[in-house]
């Protein structure tokens, strides 16, 4: 049996019951649909964010506005599951998102005064730890990818002032890390006096240089990333040169590939 095609509509309203009326209708005539669980949606979910954090780093509007309908369609169907086990439904979902925006800025609904951004952080964290939370870190995700968890940690506790003013202070933390961590070798041969110290203070210098981007107003995941695409495409013409002349990388001196290298980048 066919069933009905809900045609396009021009409100955010209605293209919203739009989308939940063809989720409920696949949910229910679906055999793959009727057989997904919120386990096993969570990391097809995890996959979709990263296809959108790429569309954004390529300024790919047409691809962030697919991607974002992918999440929203996602969300929805995380609720539907819910709500067939009698948790909770969208409209729980929405109110309460709704609730929580509107309790966490008392600057806009209700008398509270704040002069800039930084206040609006400071407001938020305390407001959430007046809710329950047990600790202002209590909202970082364990499964986050270390680099994005150690920008949310010190993102998170600037919030309630723990936070050097002085970026200048937060680079001689970065070199104090860097000077520890060559302690660990012997720089003549380069090999490692104790590999387990070592990391510990390679670590360091990781969260040293991710906290002094932050007071750049640089994020670092995104830095990253961009120098991983900018590899990559710099790389990928190696490769194609390399082709070209008839010859393997395999075969090829260091320098012989910097030559193609250096076109890259001229590129």
């Amino acid at each position: 049996m066919a069933y009905p095609i809900p045609p396009a509509v021009p409100t955010p309203t209605a293209a919203f019951d739009r989308l939940l009326t063809v989720l409920n209708t696949l949910r229910e005539a679906c055999p793959w649909d009727r057989k997904q669980t919120m386990e096993s949606l969570r990391l097809l979910t995890i996959e979709e964010m990263y296809e959108l954090g790429d569309a954004i780093l390529e300024a790919d509007l047409p691809e962030v506005k697919k991607e974002l309908g992918d999440l929203m369609m996602h969300l929805v169907f995380y609720a539907r599951i819910a709500e067939e086990q009698k948790a909770f439904d969208i409209v729980d979902v929405l109110n309460g998102v709704c609730d929580k925006l509107i309790s966490r800025h008392p600057h806009i609904y209700s008398d509270v005064q704040v002069e800039n951004e930084n206040d609006v952080k400071q407001n938020w964290e305390k407001l959430k730890l007046k809710e329950g939370n047990q600790s202002v870190l209590s909202g970082v995700p364990k499964g986050l990818p270390a680099l994005v968890k150690a920008y949310r940690i010190q993102d998170k506790v600037r919030g309630v002032g723990f936070d050097w003013k002085d970026p200048a202070e937060v680079w001689k933390k970065v070199e104090e890390e860097i000077a520890e961590f060559k302690a660990e070798f012997d720089l003549n041969t380069h090999t490692t006096i104790d590999t387990d110290r070592a990391e510990a203070e390679f670590g360091d210098v990781l969260f040293s240089l991710i906290n002094y981007a932050r007071h750049l107003g640089i994020n670092p995941e995104n830095a990253l990333e961009r120098t991983n695409k900018k590899f990559i495409k710099r790389f990928t013409h190696v490769e194609k040169r390399t082709l070209e002349s008839g010859r393997q990388l395999q075969d090829m001196s260091l320098e012989e590939m910097d030559v193609y290298w250096k076109e890259a980048k001229k590129m």
